[in-house]
This record gives C-alpha cells, structure tokens and sequence, in this order.
C-alpha cells in the first residue's frame, strides 16, 4: 500500500507520507513523518522491520513517536509486502541489507539517525551500527533476534549439519511454496480477519493480546496480504535462511557486532513473547550490562504494534534520560 499521505487510509495516520528515492537504479519505498513537537536537532528515528515485513509493520508507531523528531521506515529488499525493487535474490539477505542502509541513509543525507531494529530487523540495526557507527547515534532493538545462548555441542551441530541444512532447505522451500503459498496466504488472510481468536492456540507464535491491536492496522495487514501472489513468498526463503544463519551459523558476525557496539542502547522485550525468550534477554544483557532494558508486561512480539504508545514513551523516557 501506498499513499501520498496516509490520512487517505486512516485519520490516525495522517502526516505520514509513502515516498521513494532511486538507489544505484532500484527504486526503494518508506514511510517518512517530520517531528511534530520534537527537540531542535532532534536525531532521525529511522525503523527497521524484520526482512520479511514491511515498513508498515511501524505505521502505528509514527503518531506518537515523531514527538521525538522525524520518522522513517524503509521497506528492505526481499519484504513480502514492500515496494523496494529486489535487484537480486542475494540482496535479501541481512548482511546485504546492513549495507543497504547505509546506502540508503547517505541519498537521503541522514547522518544522524536513532536505529530501531524489530525482530530479526534488530540484526540488521546492529550490523548497520556496526559498520556505519558514525551515522548511528543510538541504538533500540525491539524483541531482537539476536544469537542465542547454545551450549558447545550446539554450536558445532549448526556450523555442520545446520549449514548443509540451511544450503538445502531453500529450494525445498521454495518449491513448497509454489504448491501451497496460496493456502499460507489464505491462512493469514484468515487469521487477521479475527486476530484474537489465534490466541492460545498452536498459531499464537507471538504471544501477547492480539486484541489490542487497532484495527485500522489489522485491515491494512489484510488487505497487504489480499493483494499479494503466493510467488512473492519467493524472497522470504532467502531473508528465513539467512536470518537463521546470522543467528546460529555465521553467529560470530552478529555476536562482534554486538560486542563493538558504542552507541547507547535500548532492547525493549514483552514478558509474554514465545520467540524470543527470557533466557536470551538475560544473556544479552549479561554480556551488555550498559544496554538498558524495558519490559512490557503481558505484551508479545508484536509489541511496536500492540502497544504502540507505551513503546513511543519508553523511547522517549530513554532519550531523556540519555541526554540528561
């Protein structure tokens, strides 16, 4: 979806605005917002979903966010539903897209930006950081999928079997989804047309009470999924596999970045996630005890948009709390 200004949709989204920039010949998509109230100099909140969203998996954030300072989210190369051109299948991996902000961020002549990394987005945020860290100034990572803590055994299985796995599985995939991605379209179709009532049961991945989510969002998500074709699935066996391979294969990546990294950092977790575990948070923060975490209290994965305004005040309770 894509509006001039996205009021046109909704009038919770007004100010919003679908926008393009050429990028070495691929036409990418965001969303931008300028700060209503915010700080002079205020830094760039640039939002990063996980690779196989979208960048309006965040639309419910802008609106209580951009008191903060301009907002965007970018569509990466390879989302489902996004309208970044893919210019090949390589490109949809997380350590292409790193690279991809940092190309992106320096046509649109962003040099300060506040990163915020969504899921597997917070692999993408982190490499970004890493290899950009004079243009990212702070860092949230919201629920990230980060390596996480594997015994020694574990650790040689993945770099083994789990790399000819990885190295196998996709084709496999993607011939699966030709016969059956129209059925897996349908099935999410199905499921945002009532979203609270997956909760409990084996599709209730994320955790967390559906039921909050606005329903100006669930009809957008559902109308993103009415109008895509089951061979657009294709991208998301090459963003799966190697989201698997940075947090399990080719961890060290991840596990450096996530050591050398100096801006100051926010991971925000909901108590009720089923993906991402308490276990890990733990170990993450023990191994960055000056990362500052907040926990949400009976909130899932889809915590930017389950509770999108106490995610906004978390935020900026942290600026201030990093400025002061």
């Amino acid at each position: 979806m894509q509006y001039s200004d996205w009021g046109e949709r909704s009038a919770r989204w007004s100010g919003i605005h679908s926008e393009t920039v050429d990028l070495r010949g691929t036409s990418v998509h965001y969303l931008s917002t300028e700060g209503v109230g915010s700080p002079p100099g205020a830094p760039v909140h640039l939002l990063v979903p996980n690779p196989a969203g979208s960048a309006t998996n965040w639309v419910d954030v802008f609106p209580a966010l951009r008191r903060y300072g301009r907002v965007i989210a970018v569509d990466l190369p390879g989302t489902i539903a996004g309208h970044t051109e893919l210019p090949d299948r390589r490109a949809a991996g997380v350590e292409s897209n790193a690279r991809f902000l940092c190309a992106f961020t320096g046509a649109l002549g962003l040099d300060k930006v506040v990163v915020h990394g969504w899921s597997a987005g917070g692999i993408v945020a982190l490499l970004f950081a890493d290899i950009a860290p004079d243009r990212v100034v702070q860092i949230v990572l919201v629920t990230p999928a980060l390596p996480p803590p594997i015994s020694v055994g574990e650790s040689r299985l993945w770099r083994t079997v789990g790399r000819a796995g990885l190295a196998v599985a996709p084709p496999v995939a993607r011939g699966l989804l030709r016969l059956f991605g129209r059925r897996l379209l349908d099935l999410n179709i199905r499921i945002l047309s009532d979203p609270a009532s997956i909760e409990g049961t084996k599709w209730d991945l994320g955790g967390g009470e559906l039921g909050r989510i606005s329903p100006e969002f669930t009809e957008l998500a559902r109308d993103e999924f009415v109008a895509l074709q089951p061979n657009q699935l294709d991208s998301s066996v090459t963003v799966i596999a190697s989201i698997f391979s940075a947090m399990f294969v080719r961890r060290h990546r991840v596990q450096e970045a996530m050591r050398r990294a100096a801006a100051p950092t926010l991971l925000l977790w909901g108590d009720d996630d089923r993906l991402i575990t308490r276990t890990w948070i733990d170990d993450w923060t023990a191994q960055r005890p000056d990362w500052n975490l907040s926990v949400f209290e009976n909130v899932g994965h889809a915590l930017p948009i389950e509770v999108p305004d106490a995610y906004a005040q978390a935020v900026g309770e942290w600026l201030a709390s990093t400025r002061s």
